[in-house]
């Protein structure tokens, strides 16, 4: 003869030491819940596998659970999910009620006391609670017996209810309003002891749960502020990170699903393209030992050396002017007599002033003319041909000074400031950007990151090293570099191109910063295949980008 579980635990119900086999398969079954409870780490999926595990021991039709909302003043309940064998097709949306003791639930969850009722649709008199029967109305359904526990965690706070309802004779039969009170009975007193246990067990799972959620909500904080952080001191690459995030998390998920080439090893979980994530939004972060003026550097000269350089150029004009009139006075003084009263006459003396004003508007000429080569060659741009011979013309150009000394309109440092070929930044001002990568693993190495989030520091870190070794700071090869870092690189130096944030240059093309990509991976700085899925694949989009004409498709 078969025996259906729920007659075996009917018989457990009444005698307590059936045959010894009986007991151990519940012990086992008990474990095996244990177990998966343990595993579980998505709460609404821990949640499910509570009421369903609950169900399946208790044959019970219908189920749900509520957890209990304190972040408020006025604590609520949530109802977080439901199950209904007899009703499918039924579908339960998550909703908040109040916390008192009017419903079955409030009731458990204020008073800590278990309810264990026969027929919830006659209940006493005296009692404060009622069964809410438009949950019946609205499928419909007819609730008979119920079975309400509260879930404690190991210090005794109940976090939540947990509720079975229709406990069947028979595990395959239909609940329905007309054959319910033949196809159902009471819960007994074993079976309250047995789900109480394990309510108590998930309650322990969900305050795991729930810790791990506020361990994860607190990185997330950490490195929400941290790139705020990082913003604040370069409000010129703001957003940056956060782009750099999207396009790594989406190239990410496109390179998982490549199941040929090259790529077919990589795969990323949830869980890695999280650290991937964290990683892209935190590279960036040493930038917080930068100084600001190189942070914000616009071009090759700061905004406080073009203030002197220009009133350098006014005291040079303004010497020149001076020097002018004081050789006029004394032309004058030497030669008192050649004034004349028609204008006609040829006057060699007054030959000898316009010459002297025209020499004077010549050099006045040519301050102007340095003066424009200055603001030319301050470009953040690459530097002309002609530009550098001329610069360092410039470069030996005296004025005298207010206090009559001899002294160079620009100063060596300048000089050499204007004669960056590309770009902004001198050497010295580059290794200091450059020195951010260092300075953002030492940070983050810092940082206790979970086992799942142990290896932020190294992407992070890697995101300017180059395949052919060429990168910075530890000038890593290919093989040495994770490829998580060669995702991170792809997405760091296509915003950069594209960023329209940035005052010192302008914005190129979704086009054009794919010829610069595809010429990186050309000249194995980059990684070509990572560089083709991104094109094909258009990951791009992530950031509202497109091209103008369309891509080829991926194989």
């Amino acid at each position: 003869m078969t025996v259906s579980p729920c007659q075996i635990i009917t018989a457990k119900s009444q005698v307590w030491f059936p045959e010894i086999k009986e007991p151990a398969e519940l012990i086992e079954q008990l474990l095996a819940i244990g177990t998966a409870l343990s595993s579980s780490h998505n709460l609404k999926e821990l949640l499910n596998l509570i009421l369903s595990k609950s169900r399946e021991i208790t044959c019970s039709d219908a189920g749900s659970v509520y957890l209990i909302e304190r972040s408020s003043e006025t604590p609520k309940l949530l109802f977080k999910v439901a199950q209904n064998d007899s009703q499918c097709s039924a579908s339960f949306q998550e909703f908040s009620m109040p916390l008192t003791p009017k419903s079955l639930a409030g009731y458990v969850a204020l008073t800590g006391e278990s309810l264990n009722l026969p027929d919830a649709y006659n209940l006493p008199p005296d009692v404060p609670y009622q069964l809410d029967r438009s949950f019946d109305s609205s499928i419909p359904y007819h609730t008979r017996s119920v079975l309400v526990l509260p879930m404690q965690d190991g210090e005794g706070e109940i976090i939540g209810v947990l509720q079975l309802i229709n406990r069947k004779v028979n595990r395959d039969a239909i609940v329905t309003p007309e054959n319910v009170l033949d196809v159902t009975q009471p819960y007994s007193a074993w079976e309250e002891r047995v789900v109480r246990s394990l309510a108590s067990q998930a309650a322990i799972s969900i305050e795991r749960n729930q810790l791990q959620e506020s361990i994860e909500n607190l990185f997330e904080g950490f490195v929400r502020a941290s790139v705020q952080i990082i913003e604040t001191r370069d409000p010129t690459t703001s957003g940056h990170s956060e782009r750099v995030a999207d396009l790594v998390v989406r190239l990410s998920q496109e390179a998982s699903t490549i199941t040929t080439g090259s790529l077919r090893s990589i795969y990323f979980n949830e869980r890695q393209i999280q650290e991937i994530r964290y990683a892209a939004l935190l590279h960036d972060f040493g930038k917080v030992s930068t100084p600001e003026a190189i942070l914000g550097k616009q071009k090759k000269l700061y905004p406080s050396q073009m203030e002197v350089i220009r009133n350098r150029f006014a005291v040079a004009q303004r010497t020149l002017e001076m020097e002018c009139a004081q050789t006029k006075f004394k032309y004058l003084l030497e030669h008192p007599s050649h004034q004349h009263k028609d204008s006609q006459i040829v006057c060699s003396h007054c030959q000898q002033l316009q010459q002297l004003d025209c020499q004077l508007e010549d050099a006045i000429a040519q301050l102007n003319e340095y003066w424009h080569l200055l603001l030319e060659a301050n470009e953040p741009q690459i530097l002309a041909k002609e530009l550098p011979e001329r610069l360092q013309e410039l470069s030996g150009y005296t004025y005298q000074d207010v206090d009559g000394q001899i002294k160079p309109l620009l100063s060596p440092t300048e000089i050499a400031q204007l004669m960056v070929p590309k770009g902004n930044l001198t050497t010295e001002e580059r290794l200091i950007i450059q020195a951010h990568v260092t300075h953002t693993f030492e940070f983050l190495n810092r940082i206790p990151w979970t086992k799942h989030l142990k290896d932020v520091p190294a992407i992070a870190a890697g995101h300017h090293e180059k395949l052919d070794g060429s990168g910075y700071p530890q000038g890593l090869k290919q093989e040495a570099i994770p490829i998580q870092s060669q995702i991170l690189t792809i997405a760091d130096i296509y915003d950069a191109l594209t960023a329209s944030d940035r005052p010192y240059k302008r914005r190129l093309s979704v086009e054009t910063a794919l010829k610069i990509l595809k010429a990186e991976a050309a000249q194995n700085k980059i990684n070509s295949d990572l560089v083709t899925l991104f094109e094909q694949r258009q990951v791009f989009a992530a950031l509202g980008h497109s091209l103008s004409v369309p891509a080829h498709s991926a194989a």
